[in-house]
C-alpha cells in the first residue's frame, strides 16, 4: 500500500441523532462529518472504512432490559445501523466521495453483502465503505464488530469518535471527577487493570491480541475528526 493509510472509524449512532426529540438523525451533523471525511481525503492518501452503530435508533441492551428477547432486540438495532449507513453514503456522495455500504444481513436490494476481498477491493479503488449491520450476529456491539472488521481488512489503526463530550481516555470520569487526568498514550493491560470505559472489554481484548491500536477522541469537536484520519495525535492512543 505504500504510504497510504487504512482506517476504521467507529461512529456511534448517538453522533447523528438529533437533539430535536421528532428526528432521529440531525442531517447538518451527518453532512459535517461527511464534509470532514472528504476534506481528510483530499489532503491524506487515505483508505477509509466507517463501522457505524444505530443507538439514536434503538438499542438492544434497552430491549433487553424491558424483557424483549435479547437476540430479537439486538437485530432490530443492527437494522437501526443500516438506516445510519444510507444516511451516512447520501451525505458523503454529496460531498463527492464514492462509497459502498456493505451489511452484514443480507438485503441486497439495499445494499451490498459483507465480502472481504470485496471491502478490500472498494477500499483499493478509492471508495469509502461503510460496514452496516455490526457482524450480524446479536450479543456483540459495533465496538466489536469494529475491531473485527478492522482486523480483517488489515487497517492499521481503529479510530473510536466519541460523541459524549469527552475527548480521550481519562483516569475517571471526567464529568464526575474533576481531578481526572487525560492519557496520551495507554496500554492495553492498562486499560483492562484500571477498568477504564474506552470501548466493551470484547473489543479491547480483541485489539489487544490482534496488535490493533485504537485512537480514542472526541467526534463531536468541529475539525476533529478531519485531524484524527489525517493522522494527527489527538485524544488518547490505546496500544
Amino acid at each position: 500500500m505504500g504510504d497510504t493509510r487504512r482506517v476504521v472509524l467507529k461512529m456511534s449512532g448517538e453522533a447523528l441523532a438529533s437533539a430535536a426529540s421528532d428526528e432521529t438523525i440531525d442531517a447538518d451533523v451527518v453532512e459535517r462529518l461527511a464534509g470532514e471525511i472528504a476534506e481528510a481525503r483530499q489532503h491524506a492518501d487515505l483508505q477509509l472504512a466507517v463501522m457505524v452503530g444505530g443507538g439514536n435508533i434503538w438499542r438492544g441492551t434497552t430491549g433487553a432490559g424491558a424483557g424483549m428477547d435479547r437476540a430479537t432486540s439486538d437485530t432490530m438495532g443492527m437494522l437501526g445501523t443500516v438506516i445510519n449507513a444510507l444516511a451516512l453514503q447520501d451525505a458523503l456522495e454529496h460531498q463527492g466521495q464514492p462509497t459502498r455500504v456493505l451489511t452484514a444481513v443480507h438485503m441486497a436490494e439495499v445494499a451490498e453483502p459483507y465480502i472481504r476481498r470485496r471491502a478490500i477491493r472498494h477500499l483499493e479503488k478509492d471508495r469509502v465503505v461503510i460496514f452496516a449491520a455490526g457482524m450480524g450476529n446479536p450479543y456483540f456491539t459495533t465496538d466489536t464488530s469494529a475491531a473485527l472488521r478492522a482486523a480483517e481488512i488489515e487497517a492499521e489503526m481503529l479510530l473510536k469518535g466519541t460523541h459524549g463530550g469527552v475527548d480521550g481516555v481519562y483516569s475517571a470520569d471526567p464529568k464526575v471527577d474533576p481531578n481526572a487526568v487525560r492519557f496520551e498514550s495507554i496500554s492495553f493491560m492498562e486499560v483492562v487493570a484500571q477498568d477504564l470505559r474506552v470501548m466493551d472489554l470484547t473489543a479491547i481484548t480483541f485489539c489487544k491480541d490482534n496488535a490493533l491500536p485504537i485512537l480514542v477522541f472526541d467526534l463531536m469537536e468541529p475539525g476533529n475528526l478531519r485531524r484524527a484520519l489525517g493522522g494527527e495525535h489527538i485524544g488518547t492512543l490505546v496500544r
